[in-house]
């Protein structure tokens, strides 16, 4: 089970979890969803096409892009996070401030998704006080210029000690290991053979111990491989998710809920 705040998600199947983003440079859907009432109408969506955990972030994270300001991030999330109340999932915050994290967990947020696995001072201290599960991903380097010459030595162990590591610090500050969950990061600071080294060898992190989450829905690497622009990537983000859960992912990242849910159902079928 994974503690969420007032949820306690069963993680014996994959769940899925819906991106609202509500901002205007996203890489796929960036402006689509930033007034408020449209958020919300795209989150009810989701919850209505089948996800599992709602994940709600104001500053987008893509390569290249430009910092946000708390007091205008906490605008653009506060009133989605507040019309959301009583949708009957648990609510994520996607950020990395921890400004924004004590108000949306004062918000009545379930879980903070951090890109910085709670390194800003006072994160850690926050997430510890109350019982909102937290992600921590991996990443190289700044969303402005982490994909400029991404390196590494073994990208698998790297990323992996880097979680490890992370883990224990969150542990130690008191956040009980079942409100973790992990992320390699994949997009992060990392060429398109990293990202393929990190899915091929996916199970590995089944050795940290906690539910792994994949966030590759719609992502350049998928259009590397295929060469097609992000509103045509449906197919390769569906055969990602898959090849993620075989690999033992428990929570999919995504931004086509319905269509994932689907494949869900029918690998579910085949894997009673």
């Amino acid at each position: 089970m994974l503690r969420c705040g007032s949820f306690s998600l069963d993680m014996s199947r994959p769940l899925v979890m819906g991106i609202v983003n509500v901002t205007p440079d996203s890489f796929s859907d960036g402006g689509r969803h930033l007034l408020r009432d449209a958020a919300i109408a795209h989150a009810q969506q989701l919850v209505a096409e089948g996800a599992d955990i709602l994940d709600i972030g104001g500053e987008s994270t893509r390569p290249g892009a430009q910092t946000v300001g708390l007091q205008e991030e906490l605008d653009r999330v506060l009133p989605v996070i507040e019309g959301l109340r009583g949708v009957g999932v648990p609510l994520s915050v996607d950020t990395c401030k921890a400004g924004v994290m004590r108000f949306a967990l004062a918000a009545g947020i379930h879980m903070v998704n951090d890109i910085n696995a709670l390194q800003q001072p006072e994160a850690l201290e926050l997430i510890a006080a109350g019982d909102a599960a937290v992600c921590l991903m991996h990443k190289q380097g700044q969303p402005q210029t982490m994909q400029l010459e991404p390196h590494y030595g073994n990208v698998l162990q790297e990323v992996m000690d880097f979680l490890h590591g992370r883990i224990v610090a969150v542990e130690a500050a008191g956040i009980a290991h079942d409100r973790i969950v992990v992320d390699p990061g994949f997009g992060f600071g990392k060429t398109l053979e990293h990202n393929l080294i990190l899915l091929r060898n996916l199970a590995r992190f089944s050795e940290l111990g906690v539910p792994l989450l994949a966030g590759l829905s719609r992502k350049s690497m998928l259009g590397m491989i295929t060469g097609q622009q992000v509103d045509n990537r449906l197919p390769a983000s569906l055969a990602a998710a898959l090849i993620a859960v075989q690999r033992g992912a428990r929570i999919l990242r995504v931004h086509d809920v319905q269509a994932t849910c689907d494949m869900l159902k029918v690998w579910s079928a085949v894997n009673v």
